[in-house]
């Protein structure tokens, strides 16, 4: 907590130097949102390259002075919770002033835009946001307040916890982590009693595009248990991006991909190549947008694509047919197709990617 009120410390009295030489305040940040700032890892993923272009957020620029005055607010906030040792949500912080901040997304991007700053991951910041993620199977744990919490006797899925970093005393002896794109197909494999069947295993949900703390909870089970981590994911442009997410991080958030991408997550399904193999009816496909279109050959041109050729081909695939799956096409096939063929075919003759 320190190092937070320090960092916070040098970026005001920077501030109130410049007003003293008469000099024009400005907050100055990495550009998160440019490409040639990013270098891609093979062991890490997507991350920012230590000399990276900047951006000013300028005191004196009518475009930029409502940025540069919320950042402010926004420091004293985090400044006066670290040292208070009190928590809030992003959440929090927007209800705290919502004609001030405007939207939801600002008080998000500007969080994000400090922690990059101030080169301090958010969760050190005392900020902790909404978890909209689920886990289920054999996983026990306790949460920092002492809860314990049991997933392998809950019938329901727990919530993934808001502050990972604090949760200690993990146990588990699962043998394989199963990342479930959608929360339909992740309630689905939980009414079939999937985690029971199938050997001791973990499933978890983000429940489409995930939120920091699922990614930061996939990341402290990997690096405490050790075990394979697969991913089901439809067979379209969007569900790729999801599961690149989770491989390989995001733009925005390639500052802090140290903790949250995991490189060594395979691809399960649903493979655009399972969908002919299995005989899948035409008319269950879904023809490719446009919006689709672009999404895939944004893809295919990404750093990562080029070492995973296996991928590459499957987005071909995809590419050429022009045709996209969601996981639910497996019922055309039976009801319970997914939990008592697919998945444990795939799982036990090696089907991924």
């Amino acid at each position: 907590s320190s190092d937070v009120l320090e960092a916070i410390e040098n970026v005001i009295q920077d501030v109130i130097e410049s007003l003293a030489q008469k000099k024009v305040p400005v907050l100055t940040l990495a550009d998160r949102s440019a490409w040639r700032n990013i270098e891609f890892k093979d062991s890490v993923g997507l991350q920012m390259v230590p000399r990276c272009t900047t951006k000013q957020i300028r005191s004196d620029c009518p475009r930029s002075a409502h940025k540069f005055a919320l950042m402010l607010k926004i420091l004293s906030m985090i400044y006066k919770m670290v040292q208070s040792n009190t928590y809030a949500t992003k959440r929090d912080i927007y209800y705290s002033d919502t004609l001030l901040f405007g939207s939801q997304s600002i008080v998000d991007n500007i969080i994000n835009d400090i922690s990059c700053m101030l080169k301090i991951p958010r969760r050190s910041l005392h900020i902790l946001s909404t978890t909209k993620g689920f886990v289920a199977g054999n996983l026990s744990y306790t949460e920092e307040d002492g809860t314990k919490v049991n997933c392998t006797c809950s019938a329901t899925a727990v919530t993934v916890p808001s502050n990972v970093q604090g949760i200690k005393n993990l146990i588990s002896p699962a043998k394989f982590m199963l990342v479930v794109e959608k929360d339909a197909t992740f309630q689905r494999l939980l009414d079939d009693d999937f985690c029971n069947k199938m050997s001791p295993c973990i499933m978890i949900t983000g429940r489409g595009i995930p939120d920091l703390n699922t990614r930061l909870f996939i990341r402290k089970l990997w690096d405490t248990f050790e075990i394979p981590i697969f991913t089901l994911m439809d067979a379209d442009p969007h569900g790729v991006e999801i599961m690149c997410v989770y491989k390989y991080g995001s733009l925005s958030m390639s500052f802090e991909a140290h903790h949250l991408t995991v490189p060594s997550i395979k691809w399960l399904g649903l493979l655009p190549s399972d969908l002919e193999r299995l005989n899948i009816r035409k008319d269950a496909l879904i023809p490719f947008t446009k919006q689709d279109q672009n999404k895939l050959a944004s893809i295919q041109k990404r750093p990562y694509i080029a070492c995973q050729p296996m991928w590459k081909k499957e987005l071909e695939i995809m590419a050429a047919s022009k045709m996209k799956a969601e996981i639910q096409v497996l019922t055309s096939l039976s009801s319970d197709y997914l939990s008592r063929v697919y998945l444990p075919n795939k799982l036990q003759f090696g089907g991924w990617i």
